[in-house]
């Protein structure tokens, strides 16, 4: 598999999104503020961007997981109010991929960030966190 061929620099993908209830930050748990929208929403849609953007381009068996993410919420967005987020790679090694992350919504730049994701064997992955589950059994915490 050479994930390289398959992730280019420069390749993007916008998504867009309504701001419900749902996305607030008091329903977040993060703020007291209902009609605001919360970071973590934030922070979770350009984490659906990006994933969306490279998965598909994996080979079957693949995909990818986020290892890092760094956003700036700069500006507050009302409820109702549509965002838009466009992620693009910035570079690609093989395994590790880096994105740069930008926000908006109707009124202008609402939020800009950088995430990293590492390309991985699903079946492994799921391997891998069965066998840490298994650690787990007859543990008295």
């Amino acid at each position: 598999m050479n994930v390289m061929d398959a992730i280019a620099k420069g390749e993007s993908l916008t998504i867009q999104k309504k701001i419900t209830e749902s996305d607030t930050a008091l329903k977040y748990g993060s703020g007291k503020l209902d009609t605001l929208m919360a970071t973590p929403s934030l922070v979770a849609m350009m984490i659906e961007a990006a994933s969306k953007l490279l998965d598909e381009k994996l080979p079957e068996g693949f995909i990818t997981v986020g290892k890092v993410a760094y956003v700036d919420h700069e500006n507050p967005t009302y409820l109702g109010e549509t965002v838009s987020v466009t992620v693009t790679v910035e570079e690609c090694d093989g395994i590790k991929v880096v994105l740069s992350m930008k926000a908006y919504d109707e009124v202008g730049l609402i939020g800009i960030g950088h995430h990293h994701r590492y390309v991985v064997n699903k079946q492994a992955l799921l391997e891998k966190a069965k066998e840490r589950e298994e650690l787990l059994q007859n543990r008295d915490f």
